[in-house]
């Protein structure tokens, strides 16, 4: 029984032993140049001003979602005009009618977000 996990076991073990040699050849072999900005706080060299729990705006992550969501939109139609051109008659008039369904859902979402007052920013 344990035979068949020795592959497994074997492969974890490369796999643990390749990422610890190879995070110590960088540091060994990895050029170590420390200056004042590139040991600050901050990549763009700014000093943090402010609290670092200050709230955000739910606008914010209401324009993150609505991305999300209309970036998805993109992903399932896609898939859906690539094979609605290989249907054939019947199959394409149901397939037609499924996407306009999907899509008019997404557009009253939008609308929704816009009466919300999502998309303005002031």
């Amino acid at each position: 029984m344990i035979e068949n996990y020795i592959p497994v076991i074997l492969i974890l073990a490369f796999a643990v032993i390749f990422a610890v040699v190879a995070i110590k050849a960088s540091r060994f072999f990895g050029p170590r140049n420390p200056n004042k900005e590139k040991l600050s706080t901050y990549e763009s060299g700014m000093e943090p001003v402010g609290n670092a729990r200050e709230k955000f705006s739910v606008k914010y992550y209401m324009v993150a979602v609505s991305f999300i969501v209309f970036d998805i939109e993109v992903v399932f139609l896609y898939p859906w005009a690539v094979s609605f051109v290989n249907f054939q008659k019947p199959e394409m008039v149901y397939a037609l009618w499924v996407a306009l369904i999907f899509i008019v859902i997404l557009i009253l979402g939008l609308v929704y977000e816009y009466k919300k007052g999502v998309l303005k920013w002031d």
